[in-house]
């Protein structure tokens, strides 16, 4: 049974910022990244345990995935993974989601 990804308005503006910011040189590149940022969420449909636990969370229902230097914050429970965050790795994380 695969999961259903639901993505936080949250993460939807990170993804448009990190878009945004990566255009500023070059829009090509910035259109990868954000492919394989997704793809990176949508495969965890199928293994939603795929990602670590965040460490600075240390909950087992807390976990992320590295999609280059970008890290996917995300929450799983009840056939859902929840996309809280898409942050780049030298981000500080907010309060826990």
């Amino acid at each position: 049974m695969a999961f259903k990804i639901v993505w936080s308005p949250e993460a939807v503006q990170q993804l448009h910022e990190i878009s945004e910011y990566i255009a500023r040189d070059s829009t090509t590149y910035a259109a990868g990244v954000i492919l394989h940022i997704i793809e990176a969420a949508e495969r965890l449909a199928d293994h939603p345990r795929l990602g670590r636990r965040v460490p600075e969370w240390d909950r087992d229902e807390l976990r992320e995935v590295l999609s280059g230097n970008y890290r996917i914050i995300y929450r799983v429970g009840n056939g859902r993974v929840d996309i809280t965050d898409v942050m780049h790795g030298a981000q500080q994380l907010r309060q826990e989601p």
